[in-house]
Parts: structure tokens; sequence; C-alpha cells
């Protein structure tokens, strides 16, 4: 070391090697990923809050309102449009957060809308229940949102971290991809299947009509994150709009939605909505999630542990929305999540 001073040397640090520099980024973009996992959660957490909050205030109004002369007075309501709003503005939310994170980890989220149901429910109960009576009644809801809650910790910590751009060329190579093409087929095959038995034999099975609105609802996520991450990516700067695929999933998003409207519907006259609900989420949710995995690949890569974590997720959360709607009372009208018929009186001190 004297010698090198003398000569006037200085020892220089060697530079980053290759494979540190590599290790550097993919933390730094594992940690960006995290984050954008992250907003899209919490985006779709607080969208599905405000949905069901809005919901309930609507049908309040409807409830109150149920005995009015004019069959149109809750439009007179500042709760009902104020509802209108809230619903818009959760919408809005869950719409975003398609953008930032997979779609395996946003579907199953929509449990959220009925933990908070059944809370909004337990909270707006008129009757005086004895401590014991009120645990006897209500256990299965606890049980239910504290399942529900596991489940949708387990699936934002175990989701997958596939980010890809929501590019015009990403979104076309995918839709032509074949393992998307031969889920394609069998999807549309098994949809024209379930649609002869339900409309020329008579079939009305939930399963059958809540099969037809999964398999529609898959394709409406599917296209929802193309669009939205592709509205997205243009507000940035990177503009997608003049591409035509954007338009082609912005047709199939709305004309499935239509459609999976008008099956519940049909679904609602004959079952009870808590039925619905609950095997409703199941079935939509696993068909959704498998269309997610196929067409944007969002297991590619995964750890083997956290495949089976976040499925174990899924499956206590599902089993959390079924405790929790297999405690509600009958369906009244305008009734669309939980049983708010024991409303408090404005009155009532």
């Amino acid at each position: 070391m004297d010698g090198a001073h003398r000569s006037g040397l200085q020892l220089q640090p060697l530079p980053p090697t290759s494979g540190a520099t590599s290790t550097s980024l993919s933390s730094s973009e594992g940690s960006f990923s995290y984050k954008e996992n992250l907003i899209g959660a919490l985006l779709a957490i607080f969208g599905h809050l405000v949905v069901s909050i809005a919901l309930n205030l609507q049908k309040y109004c409807h409830i109150r309102l149920a005995g009015s002369k004019d069959p149109r007075a809750y439009f007179k309501t500042k709760t009902w449009w104020l509802g209108l709003l809230l619903l818009l503005l959760g919408e809005l939310g869950v719409f975003a957060s398609y953008a930032f994170a997979p779609l395996s980890l946003i579907v199953p989220l929509s449990a959220v809308s009925v933990i908070a149901s059944a809370i909004i429910g337990i909270i707006f109960i008129k009757e005086k229940w004895k401590p014991k009576d009120f645990v006897r009644r209500y256990v299965l809801s606890f049980v239910g949102c504290g399942l529900a809650i596991v489940g949708t910790y387990l699936l934002v910590t175990f989701a997958p971290n596939s980010h890809e751009k929501m590019t015009g060329e990403n979104i076309a190579r995918h839709l032509v991809s074949w393992p998307f093409l031969l889920y394609m087929l069998v999807a549309i095959v098994l949809f024209c299947l379930l649609l002869y038995f339900y409309k020329e034999r008579n079939a009305n099975n939930i399963i059958v009509i809540l099969l037809l609105v999964a398999l529609l609802g898959s394709m409406t996520v599917v296209t929802v994150k193309a669009v939205s991450g592709m509205l997205v990516l243009s507000i940035q700067g990177n503009l997608q709009l003049d591409y035509p695929i954007f338009y082609v999933m912005f047709v199939c998003m709305v004309a499935t939605a239509i459609y999976q409207a008008t099956f519940l519907s049909e679904a609602s006259q004959i079952y009870d909505s808590s039925l619905i609900a609950s095997v409703g989420y199941i079935l939509s949710t696993t068909a959704a999630i498998t269309a997610g995995a196929i067409f944007y690949l969002d297991f590619l890569g995964e750890e083997a542990l956290h495949i089976c974590m976040f499925a174990l997720g899924c499956l206590i959360a599902f089993l959390g929305v079924f405790l929790i709607t297999r405690n509600r009372k009958k369906a009244i009208p305008f009734e669309p999540y939980i049983s708010m018929d024991a409303m408090p009186d404005e009155g009532a001190g």
C-alpha cells in the first residue's frame, strides 16, 4: 500500500458485477410490483366497500317509501341520490384497480361487499336481542366474516406478482395465444350446452343459471382489465386508444356485462338472493381466476407454495361468504345483498 501511495496511484472500488446489478434491478422491480399490487387491492377493497354502502342506502330508501303512492318517490330523496353517487364512485374504484394488480387478486376481493353488507345488516337491526340470543342468531355471520377476512388477507399476501403493460400489442398477442383460444372453445361449447338446457329443457337449476353468469363474467373481467389498463397507459402518455383491440374489448365488456345482468335478474326471480350471492361468488370467482390465469398468465413463474396459499385463501373466503349468506333471512323486494327489513325509524329515540 505504501508503494502505491508513493507512486500517486489510488485504489478504486471494483464496479458491481452483472450479477449484483441484475439482483438489484430484480429487487427494485419486485418492490414496485408489490406496490402496484397493494394499490390495486386497496382500490378494489375501497370500491367494494363503497358499493356495499351505496346499495344499502338505496335499499333503505326503497324500504322507507315502500307504502308511498308515488312509485318513484325515492328519486326525490337525497339519500337515494347519495347512494347513486357512491355507487358510481365505488364502481370506478373497482374498475381502476384492474389496471394495477393481477386479475386473480382483484376478483376474489368482491368478498368485501358481502362482509360489509353483513356488518351493515347487524348494525341496522331494530329488534332488541338478549346477548345470548344475539350471539346464537348471528354466530354464523361472525364466523363467516372472520373466515372471509382471513381468506382476503391470504389472497392479498400470496397473490400472483405478474405485471405486464396493457398495450395493444400485448393484449392482441394474448388474444390469439393457443391456451386462450382453447379456453374460449371449451367455454363457448359449455355455454351453448347450458343455454340449450336452460332455454329448451327448462333446466332452471341455480347452478345452470349461475354457470352461465360465471362464464360471461370471466370474459367481462378479462376485457375490463384490458380496457382499464389501456386507459391508464393512455392517461400516462402512452396512447393506446388508436388500437382497434381497445374497442373490441370495450364492446365485449359491455355486451357480456349486460347479458350477465339479464341472467342474474332471471335467477333472482326464482331463488333467494343470499343463495345467489354465495353460489355466484364461488362460481364467478373460480371462472374469472381461471380465465385470468390463462389469458394474462397470472401464475406463470410463481412458486408452488404461493399458489397453494393463494388457493387456500380462496377456499377460506368461499367458506366465509357461504356462512354469511346462509345466515340471512329470506329475500324481500329490492334486496340485492342483505336483509334490512328492520331498519330504525327516523323518529326512534
